[in-house]
């Protein structure tokens, strides 16, 4: 780029510009981040399919998991697509969270590490629990069964997050029993609100009947594009209707994010400086940041694989 025909310094490169950035932003992963006083049980729900939950979900525990917490992830939807990306195993063969809702085995007997994150662990769901939400009808305490089931891990893991169903059916109900927050993926799309409403809703139902504990914590943008008009607009009005509750960091569209899962990966680890993983691990760092003055809090160390020992 010429400035009065002379060449900018190279520092003012737009590439330049974001090397700068990718490279602050991995020299502040490496810093130790407050710990949680007890467990964080993370509900991740839209109904709206495609907003990237699961992605969210994935990328959110594996950078968790990075800053040196324990993480479960519990993949409460039938397709699996959580446990495909942390690489377990979920074939019909597999003990998944579905037998667990039917009190077949209990959680400790069906979770599994991730092998290439320390300090990450996953209850896989395989197909069988499609049925599932038929079955739990009629058995008692059906919507209580998840938060019972869980309970175990309340003084072991740092964070639990629950990746739900595009559906707001008694699955979805299980993981905001057992929660205290919801955290809420919305695609930078022309219907980003559409049907947030009726989520809004049935998180008001469940807490005014099942789980007073239970709020809207975090809005994660994602699928954001800078370079159109609508992602903007679509941000801007987001943040308008929920000024607390809505990152700072919005998640970029990027196709190492939608590469990782094919090689059963997060980005995290797939390309940790990709824009992608850049922007989910600052996103885990304000989730972090904003509990950060909560009395009790312990430092996290920097190297996770400490934690693991």
């Amino acid at each position: 780029m010429l400035h009065g025909g002379r060449r900018a310094p190279a520092e003012d490169t737009p590439i330049a510009r974001e090397a700068e950035a990718a490279v602050a932003a991995m020299a502040r992963s490496q810093q130790p981040l407050p710990r949680p006083a007890s467990t964080r049980t993370m509900v991740v729900a839209n109904q709206k399919g495609g907003v990237g939950k699961t992605t969210t979900t994935v990328n959110i525990a594996a950078s968790l998991a990075q800053f040196g917490a324990k993480v479960l992830v519990v993949d409460l939807d039938p397709q699996g697509n959580a446990s495909t990306a942390l690489g377990i195993e979920h074939h019909s063969e597999v003990p998944s969270i579905y037998d667990v809702l039917i009190e077949r085995y209990s959680m400790e007997e069906i979770v599994q590490p991730v092998e290439d994150i320390p300090g990450l662990y996953c209850a896989p769901a395989t197909i069988d629990l499609a049925g599932a939400e038929i079955e739990l009808v009629s058995m008692v305490a059906r919507e209580s069964r998840l938060q019972r089931a869980l309970s175990v891990y309340h003084d072991t893991m740092d964070y639990i997050l629950i990746d739900c169903p595009p559906s707001l059916g008694l699955l979805t109900v299980n993981a905001m029993v057992a929660g205290k927050e919801v955290l809420i993926p919305i695609q930078c799309e022309y219907y980003a609100l559409e049907g947030l409403t009726q989520l809004l809703r049935n998180i008001e139902l469940v807490r005014a009947h099942l789980n007073t504990d239970l709020r809207i914590s975090t809005i994660l943008l994602t699928m954001y594009d800078a370079r159109t008009r609508l992602a903007s607009q679509v941000a801007d009005e987001v943040r308008m209707h929920f000024p607390n509750e809505v990152l700072g960091t919005a998640v970029p569209r990027s196709v190492r994010i939608s590469e990782a899962p094919s090689y059963s990966q997060t980005v995290m680890t797939y390309d940790p400086a990709s824009t992608g993983a850049l922007a989910y691990r600052e996103a885990a760092r304000e989730i972090v940041e904003r509990y950060a003055q909560v009395p009790g809090q312990r430092a996290l160390p920097a190297d996770a694989e400490e934690v693991a020992r």
